[in-house]
């Protein structure tokens, strides 16, 4: 990796350019493309000059411009910057301060994980110059060890080996199927409708499945989600009628819109505490769904993510975004205390 301002090779460990002083590029935990976003961000001010990152509505066509894949990213840099995080940040002299505060509202006011709002502020302090250090960045293992020539493109990313509708054909009418290792991503509308289908053996390298890509597969029963998995999208197991049971890797940060709707016979689902949102209907559907534990990383549910669940109750701790979410929408809940129990139902 070079200096994008004087050419200068940069190494994993540094946290500015030792020639010129520029900031280094980082990765942010569950966050893999920062760097991409990282350089269209500097691109938008090289290309276009510093007042465009001011001027609201031209900074975030810019944006659109210059990343128009990773929606849920993109997402969220529009919406803090129109909540005013960029401005916090040239708002205080003190740098230090500056990112302490941005960090504060976002994770205090606008109930956003960790690894979110550190994204965010890797990005926008790249954009502005400065050189921040994340407590979520990620470094390879051994940061002095140069790769060997033949690892150097190794690391799997989503699109490495995708496996698409004219792959699944051939496993239309089968029950019992297995994807081979390898394969990074389910392409949208993979197996949807296939009737026959009730249990799938997914590979170790899987990190995505895409939108819709088991929807309406009505005897699927089976499917254990590889730990590798980082990205589950909209309506990807919506209407599996038979689905009893699902355990949600850790890793994954939004169960988006859909992904569980109508699934009647869900009555287990584990969510990890990486999982930061909950969106539209997600749930919506599962009559059997009875009992739901809920982590304190949970700062936003749509409030449709749990319509026509009329069984279920929520298990959430005393004053979390969960907790006042139930009380606010008259969702059943159950406090759970520090140490797993869970206390008298209010």
């Amino acid at each position: 990796m070079q200096c994008e301002k004087c050419g200068t090779e940069l190494k994993p460990k540094y946290v500015a350019c030792p020639t010129c002083g520029a900031p280094v590029p980082q990765i942010i935990e569950g966050f893999e493309n920062t760097i991409e976003f990282q350089h269209e961000l500097r691109a938008i001010v090289v290309d276009n000059g510093p007042r465009a990152v001011m001027d609201k509505n031209r900074f975030i066509g810019l944006l659109y411009d210059h990343v128009p894949e990773h929606e849920k990213e993109r997402r969220l840099l529009k919406n803090m910057y129109l909540m005013g995080v960029f401005r916090m940040l040239l708002e205080d002299d003190n740098r230090e301060i500056a990112i302490m505060k941005a960090k504060s509202f976002m994770v205090g006011d606008m109930f956003i994980a960790e690894n979110a709002a550190e994204f965010v502020l890797a990005c926008f302090t790249y954009l502005i110059g400065w050189s921040y250090v994340s407590p979520l960045r990620l470094l390879p293992d051994d940061d002095e060890a140069e790769p060997e020539p033949e690892k150097k493109n190794s690391r799997l990313t989503i699109d490495s080996k995708v496996f698409r509708p004219i792959d699944a054909i051939r496993y239309r009418l089968r029950s019992n199927i297995e994807i081979a290792e390898g394969y990074t991503k389910l392409e949208s509308f993979c197996f949807d409708g296939y009737g026959s289908l009730r249990t799938v053996m997914l590979p170790s390298t899987l990190l995505a499945i895409g939108e819709y890509a088991f929807s309406s597969c009505k005897r699927l029963r089976g499917l254990d989600l590889p730990s590798s998995l980082r990205v589950i999208k909209q309506g990807a197991f919506c209407q599996c009628a038979k689905l009893a049971m699902i355990k949600i890797p850790s890793g994954i940060l939004e169960i988006e819109d859909s992904t569980f709707s109508f699934c009647t016979s869900l009555e287990t689902v584990d969510i990890p505490d990486t999982v930061s949102s909950i969106g539209a209907e997600a749930f919506s559907g599962c009559e059997k769904l009875r009992k739901l534990y809920l982590p304190d990383s949970v700062k936003f549910i749509d409030t449709n993510a749990f319509s026509y669940c009329p069984n279920l109750t929520i298990h959430c701790f005393e004053n979390s975004y969960v907790h006042k979410f139930c009380l606010s929408n008259r969702i059943n809940f159950r406090i759970v205390s520090t140490a797993g129990i869970a206390d008298d139902e209010d």
